[in-house]
């Protein structure tokens, strides 16, 4: 699997650990290990850009995700050892450091565990999951909880 990060951001983060858990959370779905991932993190200004831009928001958000070949991206048991399947280009997550430590402030946990929780939602929503409506709101943070526990619980062995 393919994992491209760059941080364009000027915050001090742990990217290795950003890929880990992003490859943690794409292993555990199933994902082709052919797929392909961009992470890159950002300042407040150019997601504050990105954000308007691509969904009409104001001001900066955590995260935002890209889907590329969305109806091509092989996940679920058995389907990432198919012979012969192509790459898949899953999409890019972009990730801002600065509204992260600010919300890791708020729950009550340190910025890097904010960028994990952010990464997992972004696989996640690159996957096809959302949070809309209450229901998949419900699936997708239950699914995302537990891919950041057995992401941990690899780490603290």
């Amino acid at each position: 699997m393919s994992i491209e990060i760059a941080n364009e951001s000027g915050a001090d983060v742990d990217t290795d650990a950003v890929l880990a858990v992003a490859r943690h959370a794409l292993d555990e779905m199933g994902v082709n290990q052919l797929a392909e991932l961009s992470v890159l993190l950002v300042d407040i200004d150019y997601m504050a850009e990105l954000n308007h831009r691509w969904m009409g928001g104001d001001g900066p958000t955590d995260v935002l995700a890209f889907p590329m070949d969305e109806g091509s991206v092989d996940h679920g048991p058995g389907e990432n050892a198919a012979a012969g399947a192509e790459p898949a280009l899953l999409g890019d997550i972009v990730l801002c450091p600065e509204v992260a430590a600010k919300q890791a402030v708020t729950a009550g946990h340190s910025t890097a565990d904010e960028l994990h929780l952010l990464t997992v939602h972004g696989v996640l929503h690159l996957l096809g999951y959302d949070h809309a409506e209450p229901e998949e709101e419900r699936e997708m943070f239950a699914l995302q909880a537990r891919l950041l526990a057995s992401w941990r619980s690899t780490r603290s062995r």
